[in-house]
């Protein structure tokens, strides 16, 4: 199927069509969409230029390691302003988010699921880290409202006796399932509701059906786990920081539940 900047231009149609209706019916949410759709072609344009600077290179593979590490470092920051004020939270995401796509590129490659190119190895990790970076933003916010909403709860348990790690394991299971609800749901209703991106991609481009469902299996469940691994990491680090070495609950908690 190929695809010409006319077929662009007729896609946009829906986007004219959200923005007159914005402003028939006073919604102010025009200049958001134009400007939404505007920032994502600039961005996918840029991305397809260096793409095939990168391809095409002779270091193909040294480009593709540099491209994925700053996935990673964007990712990281992302999760890090959720959470701001909580101690060595940008570690605890470096640990969350790139250990979780480590696992995801050593079961595809070092198991030769996939083959090793440039393409195929920044193709899964964007996949990757695209939808594990949303879980682990939503898991370090769930993990740290739990203790910010509850800090008299669980001074209360402190002073019964309970440590640090018992209030963890009562509050860690709520925020990661949370946390997990997301991923969870949209992997029940694949197929039935939205057929994910790979294997569209796959369909669209004259791949044989079977083949594409089965690559699409494998980078669901890269995905689904790759989550949990950063939802675990990121909740079960939101609960060591939120206490002092002593066991009590540290500044952050008490400043930002006032």
């Amino acid at each position: 199927m190929e695809i010409g900047w006319p077929d662009v231009l007729v896609s946009t149609v829906l986007i004219l069509v959200a923005v007159v209706l914005s402003l028939w019916k006073g919604l102010g949410a025009e200049r958001s969409i134009l400007w939404s759709a505007f920032r994502a072609a600039v961005q996918l344009l840029v991305v397809g230029l260096l793409f095939r600077l990168i391809f095409e290179s002779a270091s193909a593979m040294t480009g593709a390691w540099v491209w994925v590490v700053g996935m990673v470092i964007v990712s990281v920051e992302v999760v890090k302003r959720r959470a701001p004020r909580i101690p060595m939270v940008r570690a605890g995401a470096y640990a969350a988010l790139a250990g979780a796509l480590a696992v995801c590129l050593g079961i595809v490659f070092g198991l030769d699921v996939f083959d090793l190119e440039p393409v195929t190895f920044v193709v899964v990790a964007g996949i990757t880290l695209g939808n594990t970076m949303p879980s682990a933003v939503l898991a370090m916010d769930v993990a740290a409202k739990a203790f910010t909403d509850n800090p008299g709860r669980i001074e209360g348990a402190l002073a019964l006796g309970m440590d640090s790690v018992a209030v963890n394991r009562i509050i860690a299971p709520e925020a990661v399932r949370a946390a997990l609800i997301p991923q969870i749901e949209r992997t029940k209703v694949v197929g039935l509701i939205a057929l994910p991106g790979a294997m569209t991609g796959m369909l669209l481009a004259g791949a044989d059906a079977f083949s594409a469902v089965l690559v699409q299996l494998v980078i669901m469940y890269l995905i689904l786990g790759a989550v949990a691994i950063a939802v675990v990491t990121v909740v079960a680090l939101v609960g060591v920081r939120a206490f002092t070495a002593d066991g009590r609950l540290e500044e952050w908690v008490r400043t930002q539940s006032r």
